[in-house]
C-alpha cells in the first residue's frame, strides 16, 4: 500500500548522526503510533518539517486493538499516545474524552469514512484562544487559526471532524494528524480491508500536497 506512493525507507531513529532527519527535504513521513521521541528527535522532526517535509501522524490516546507483539519488542506499537512534546510546540494539544462509549463508528472525512474507536481530539493552544468551531458537512473549520504560545514553532491549523483531524502548515512543510489509528486495526463489519486502503491512499495523496 505505501510503496504504491513511493520508494519506501524505514527508520529506527528520527535524528541521524549529523542530528536531522534521515530523508529527503520534500518527502513524505509517515507515523502511526510512535514511540516517545527522544529531545534529539523532537527537534530534527521540527527541523525537517518547517524546511519542507510532509508529516502524515496517526496518534491515538487509546489503541483498542491487542498488539501480537510482546512488551519490549521495538515493533509494538505504544498503548496510549506520546507525543506531547512536539505537538504541544506546534501549538496542539491531544485531549480523550473517557466518558465516551467504546466501540467503532464512522467520522465523516472530505477524502471518505474514517472508522475510530474512542478517538482522541486536539485542541489549540496559545493565541489561539479557544479555537474555532467545526462547520460543513465535513466539520471543515470556516477559518485557520495560529496555533502555539511564545518561543514555539507555530503551525498554521485547520481542525476538521470535530477535531479528529488537523491540517497544519509549519513554514515549508505540512502535518495532517489523525487523533485515532483504529483504521489500522483488523476490519469491522462496517468498513472493509479495501475501503480502508482507499481512504490511507487519499490521506496519503493529501499529506504529500500543499492543499
Amino acid at each position: 500500500m505505501l510503496a504504491e506512493h513511493g520508494q519506501l525507507t524505514p527508520l529506527d531513529t528520527l535524528a541521524g548522526k549529523d542530528g536531522q532527519l534521515p530523508l529527503p527535504g520534500d518527502a513524505l513521513l509517515v507515523m502511526i503510533q510512535p514511540r516517545a521521541l527522544s529531545p534529539q528527535e523532537n527537534l530534527a522532526l521540527d527541523a525537517w518539517v518547517r524546511g519542507g517535509g510532509h508529516l502524515l501522524l496517526f496518534v491515538d490516546p487509546m489503541l483498542t486493538q491487542v498488539s501480537r507483539y510482546a512488551l519490549g519488542d521495538p515493533r509494538r506499537p505504544a498503548d496510549l499516545a506520546m507525543l506531547s512534546p512536539i505537538l504541544a510546540h506546534w501549538g496542539l494539544a491531544l485531549e480523550f474524552d473517557e466518558a465516551q462509549p467504546a466501540g467503532e463508528r464512522l467520522v465523516r472525512l472530505r477524502e471518505g469514512s474514517l472508522p475510530v474507536n474512542l478517538p482522541g481530539r486536539f485542541h489549540l493552544l496559545g493565541n489561539s484562544g479557544d479555537g474555532f468551531p467545526d462547520r460543513g458537512n465535513h466539520g471543515i473549520a470556516a477559518q485557520d487559526a495560529r496555533s502555539g504560545k511564545s518561543g514555539d514553532a507555530l503551525a498554521r491549523c485547520r481542525l476538521e471532524s470535530s477535531a479528529i483531524l488537523a491540517d497544519c502548515v509549519l513554514g515549508r512543510g505540512k502535518v495532517l494528524a489523525l487523533a485515532d489509528a483504529a483504521l489500522f486495526e483488523d476490519p469491522d463489519a462496517g468498513v472493509s480491508l479495501a475501503d480502508r486502503r482507499d481512504l490511507l491512499s487519499r490521506l496519503l495523496s493529501r499529506a504529500e500536497s500543499g492543499d
